[in-house]
């Protein structure tokens, strides 16, 4: 095997990631606006937790692309 085909396929399984963080996001902030849509009264309370907990989920997606990036040029 050449050492750049593995190199892209080690890029590609550690892009992998993103697919769970795509579902992270999406679940955060479906529940973010039927919580929302429910009690319009709470929304001072829900909308700091999600955006906290979307900062957390787009941390990993970015950590994800860094190692996918060291892979493939360093």
């Amino acid at each position: 095997m050449d050492v750049e085909a593995a190199r892209m396929i080690g890029a590609g399984l550690a892009v992998v990631g993103l697919m769970g963080v795509g579902t992270g996001i999406g679940n955060i902030f479906s529940s973010m606006i039927n919580s929302i849509a429910r009690n319009p009264a709470a929304r001072p309370q829900v909308f700091p937790i999600g955006i906290l907990g979307f900062a957390l989920v787009e941390a990993v997606a970015l950590y994800a692309l860094l190692i996918a990036f060291l892979v493939l040029f360093a």
